[in-house]
């Protein structure tokens, strides 16, 4: 199993507005590449790292990718995301009936999450659920097609622990989590993780090959 341990505690991350909050991950998160290749039909492999913090009450992800082409087709959260230019975290939570929660992110901040069963079998987010996920692009928040060339782009969210399940005042030593990158419907498809799946065909909804973050 992939381990990434140590995730700082940044109290200060809560104070800071969300457009702020960037350099200050930069410098003082701790640092994962999603870089795993899973299925050779899709060699693509755009860089892809992302920053990651805490506090008591949230988890701060901060991502970077530069690669080719360029595609935001969804504003609108609970839209299909993954065939945009997108970036994941999917997790297991410390309590309830879903097995893992998908926290899906096109390249201007929309959102797709569900609590789930399976890949099928999903309850989708409210919009104050939605709302209460902070994000910040550094890309112009409106859809625009497909752009091609080489292109670099940021995405900061703060997800609340709420949201994953997790009691904030209990937090667990570890978490199992997954982070990918993806663009279904672009001109380059890729499909990458950070921990590998064995699995004959694209499928990120398959918590048995889920990491673990370690606080």
């Amino acid at each position: 199993m992939k381990v990434l341990n140590q995730i700082p505690n940044l109290p200060a991350l809560d104070v800071l507005d969300i457009l702020s909050v960037d350099y200050f991950l930069e410098n003082k998160a701790l640092r994962l590449h999603i870089n795993q290749v899973n299925w050779e039909e899709f060699p693509y492999q755009p860089i892809t790292v992302v920053d990651i913090a805490r506090t008591d009450k949230n988890l701060y992800l901060h991502f970077f990718v530069r690669g080719n082409s360029l595609k935001a087709s969804y504003q609108e959260d609970g839209s299909p995301v993954h065939k945009d230019s997108c970036v994941e975290f999917f997790v297991k939570p410390q309590r309830g009936p879903y097995k893992y929660i998908n926290f899906e992110f096109n390249c201007i901040g929309t959102c797709d999450a569900s609590y789930r069963q399976s890949r099928e079998e999903k309850t989708g987010l409210s919009a104050e659920e939605y709302a209460s996920i902070r994000r910040h692009s550094s890309l112009e928040n409106k859809t625009f097609e497909e752009i091609t060339g080489v292109h670099s782009w940021e995405l900061t969210v703060a997800i609340p622990f709420t949201l994953m399940g997790i009691n904030p005042k209990k937090l667990p030593k570890t978490l199992h989590a997954n982070f990918y990158k993806c663009a279904d419907e672009t001109a380059c498809p890729h499909y990458l993780s950070w921990a590998p799946i064995d699995l004959p065909e694209p499928n990120f909804h398959c918590p048995e090959y889920f990491g673990e973050l370690r606080f």
